[in-house]
């Protein structure tokens, strides 16, 4: 595994868990929102976290981590995913797995092998507008109709989750999200963060405020079974 950062102790990553976050290098999509800009674009300039190290700081923390959240970049352009996956499922840790969702076949194989516990899906605007806010003009959304039914049919928990960008989306946009995401069991609306984004003109742009996204949420309640707001 490529692993070009990590977080060894988060409260918030896994909700509900005492978790370690692991970053790999690399990814399929360019969102200008995405304040992981070195990790999407410059992997190779980062040090490589070694991996033994992880495995001896999970060993070490035992009893007192009990979740490992993979996320990126985007995890499953990673080879050794999986082999990954499998040594941690050997560990008493809960699993999640953040995801863009363009690689519906590993994500396929990790529900199919009960290799994860929780996955969190970027939605990244709806459909007409999902080249720009995922940075690829001309992208395919089949394989991410393919991964969104693909969770909608699995017992495994899961989010769809959209970083509601200023100005680039808005109230009709998260609508067409929800109806999208129609009988979803969980949607979250996460607020921007301007900070290094990988389009430096979103770092000066200033967040939605709470109350706005909150009526987002509201909006979006009648197509999804439950709507969230983060980080407000």
């Amino acid at each position: 595994m490529e692993l070009k950062g990590w977080v060894r102790t988060s409260l918030i990553d896994y909700p509900g868990h005492i978790a370690c976050v692991l970053f790999t290098g690399g990814c399929n999509l360019r969102c200008p929102p995405c304040h992981n800009a070195d990790l999407v674009l410059r992997p190779g300039e980062l040090p490589t976290v070694p991996e033994e190290e992880v495995w001896d700081f999970l060993a070490r923390r035992a009893g007192r981590i009990d979740g490992v959240v993979l996320s990126g970049g985007e995890p499953t352009l990673q080879p050794d995913l999986l082999p990954f996956l499998r040594r941690l499922r050997a560990l008493p840790l809960g699993i999640k797995l953040d995801t863009n969702g363009f690689r519906p076949k590993v994500l396929a194989a990790a529900l199919e092998a009960g290799m994860v516990d929780d996955v969190a899906m970027d939605i990244k605007a709806p459909p007409a507008k999902y080249d720009m806010l995922a940075g690829r003009p001309g992208l395919d959304l089949a394989p991410l109709h393919e991964s969104i039914a693909l969770l909608r049919h699995s017992s495994v928990a899961h989010e769809f989750r959209t970083t509601v960008v200023p100005d680039l989306l808005s109230e009709e946009d998260i609508v067409a999200i929800a109806r999208w995401l129609e009988g979803a069991t969980r949607y979250v609306l996460q607020q921007f963060r301007p900070l290094i984004t990988l389009d430096p003109r979103l770092g000066h742009a200033t967040p939605y405020p709470a109350e706005r996204l909150r009526d987002m949420a509201r909006l979006a309640r009648p197509w999804v079974q439950s709507v969230e707001v983060r980080g407000v």
